[in-house]
């Protein structure tokens, strides 16, 4: 009977974990072995748990409401994987001859994929148990999600690949100089996506933690840590912590700045990013990102100026030397003041062309200035509510015929979604201040 009402408690435990949106993972095989490994390091159990939440997936909860100012984890040093633990390894007689030296990045990278291929031999298995076996970083995206991508994060996903792509082919000597410590040959284990993955960890779950300057690494800044456990905490953009490496401790500890209740997930803030940053880097999207941002290329710009005006090769060059043609955006509260100077430099008529430099100081020039500026921002956003809806009309008809896409096109429709609201947003505010004028 008793065995019973324990069965009972339990998944009334669970109904309530559900409800508030998470399902706690604690009993998991591969979370017991985690925090075995960890507490063999040091690590003291805490109040955070794993769990599967149903708006972000993995993450942790807590046991006990947490105020301002709580510790959320203290990670002690011998947890973090960093270039130390490298040197430290079989890899580092090898990284230590090796010339030109390679960057703390590839020291990382290879010892991640030593690791993984050593398999059950690896002292860091139960890390590498809970890693993720694929990410969504626009480097591992598909060729046809990537081109339905808004610009400037386009451009940016294609430089990260090639970025990702040099990185191997520079490595691979290096990586065949290891052969002696393998029995298989190291073109196999240490493939392009074997580094994709590595790299993508890396990029993705790292803390930052600068290390001092070593002869035997090239002169990137070694600032990169991987912490087990507390990279399961997610980002929201709405709490604010405090994260550090504490000398006294020799933990890297975690504090919160904002409150938490009870079995509710805990969240760290990765920076006040918006979402093309937050895909480009960590492979996922926030929804309702106070900080996001649709970006206006300058080919968007000029197609509302005709070609014919005198001035506007002079206009295009004031604002390229004043560096007006790179981050004009829409955002919640509608087009930014960037944006609307760019626009107000480009509407100058020719008798007010001689007052470019107060249009940059935010002056008012005219009131036909005003109001064209306006009328042209309002055009640019109806366009590119537009190219926004036609792209999620394509990314639903891909939804269709590409099954294998679905989680590569789910992300960039969730990211043109966000677009779509800040566009129409935008549009309101627009028609309210255009009325206004």
């Amino acid at each position: 009977m008793k065995k019973s009402r324990g069965r009972t408690g339990r998944k009334r435990r669970r109904k309530r974990l559900q409800s508030l949106g998470g399902v706690n993972c604690s009993h998991k095989l591969e979370y017991i072995k985690l925090k075995k490994w960890l507490k063999d390091r040091g690590f003291e159990d805490s109040n955070l748990r794993p769990a599967e939440f149903w708006g972000t997936g993995r993450g942790l909860m807590t046991t006990k409401a947490l105020q301002v100012r709580d510790l959320i984890i203290s990670l002690p040093e011998k947890c973090l994987l960093t270039t130390g633990t490298v040197l430290s390894s079989c890899l580092g007689e090898y990284i230590m001859k090796w010339k030109p030296p390679v960057s703390p990045l590839v020291a990382l990278c290879t010892f991640l994929i030593a690791e993984k291929h050593a398999g059950e031999k690896s002292p860091w298995k139960p890390y590498f148990d809970v890693l993720p076996k694929t990410y969504t970083c626009p480097v591992c995206l598909d060729h046809d999600a990537v081109s339905l991508l808004p610009e400037p994060l386009r451009t940016k996903a294609q430089e990260q690949r090639t970025m990702v792509h040099e990185l191997y082919v520079s490595s691979k000597a290096f990586f065949s100089s290891l052969q002696p410590l393998f029995a298989e040959n190291t073109e196999t284990i240490f493939n392009y996506s074997a580094l994709e993955w590595a790299w993508c960890t890396i990029n993705t779950r790292t803390i930052y933690m600068k290390q001092s300057q070593r002869e035997c690494f090239s002169l990137e800044p070694d600032v990169y840590a991987l912490a087990p456990y507390l990279d399961l905490l997610n980002h929201s953009p709405n709490v604010q912590v405090k994260a550090a490496f504490n000398e006294q401790t020799r933990s890297y500890e975690i504090r919160t700045n904002s409150e938490c209740k009870r079995y509710e997930e805990v969240f760290i803030c990765y920076g006040p990013h918006d979402n093309q940053r937050l895909l480009l880097e960590y492979g996922f999207v926030a929804t309702d990102n106070p900080h996001s941002s649709v970006y206006v290329s300058s080919d968007t710009l000029l197609r509302y100026f005709p070609p014919l005006d005198k001035q506007r090769n002079a206009k295009l060059s004031i604002l390229r030397d004043h560096d007006f043609l790179e981050n004009l955006t829409f955002g919640w509260d509608g087009p930014s003041w960037r944006l609307l100077t760019a626009l107000k430099l480009l509407s100058l008529g020719a008798e007010e062309f001689t007052c470019w430099r107060r249009t940059l100081l935010g002056d008012v020039i005219s009131a036909g200035n005003e109001q064209k500026t306006l009328n042209i921002t309002a055009k640019i956003c109806h366009f590119l509510i537009e190219e926004t809806q036609h792209v999620l009309l394509q990314i639903s008809h891909l939804k269709r015929s590409k099954e294998n896409l679905k989680t590569h096109l789910a992300l960039v429709e969730a990211l043109r979604l966000e677009n779509l609201k800040i566009l129409q947003k935008s549009a309101e505010i627009l028609c309210n201040l255009s009325m206004g004028t």
